[in-house]
């Protein structure tokens, strides 16, 4: 009876582990989705949500593999309350480790809340799928509305 309480109890812990790690997985394929087909907008999001001009995004993202990655140093840079040009130096000597790995190195504790949320994928960032300019016209010539999409 123990063996198969134990049993039981394995699966579900790494179940849940494989949940949380999807989380983030799942985010940052998205993320890449849509910036892929328009980065522009890519840029323009992620300079509202992180409050930083787009030349900086763009000159971030110019220095990583994906739009994804340049959204994680961001975010990690605003979690850690480091220098984005600090996470960048992480993310280089650390790249393949992952950014659970990175995240530890920028001092975020495993079991912290930002920890937890940073394998959920959790950073409450919404891409609208429609730029603002496009709606701005789109509403001006009748046409259909569109709403935000949160990325997850």
């Amino acid at each position: 009876m123990k063996k198969k309480v134990l049993v039981v109890l394995f699966l579900f812990i790494s179940g849940f582990a494989l949940t949380a790690h999807a989380g983030l997985d799942d985010f940052l394929k998205d993320i890449n989705a849509k910036a892929v087909q328009d980065i522009n907008h890519f840029n323009a999001s992620v300079s509202k949500h992180f409050g930083i001009p787009i030349p900086d995004v763009e000159v971030i993202l110019a220095a990583v593999i994906n739009p994804a990655d340049a959204f994680m140093c961001l975010q990690l840079s605003l979690m850690t309350d480091k220098a984005p040009g600090i996470v960048m130096e992480t993310y280089r000597k650390k790249g393949g480790a992952g950014w659970g790995n990175i995240a530890k190195e920028l001092g975020i504790k495993p079991g912290s809340a930002e920890f937890h949320a940073l394998k959920r994928g959790d950073f409450g960032f919404y891409y609208n799928s429609v730029p603002e300019e496009r709606k701005e016209k789109e509403k001006n010539s009748g046409k259909g509305k569109s709403k935000s999409k949160k990325i997850k």
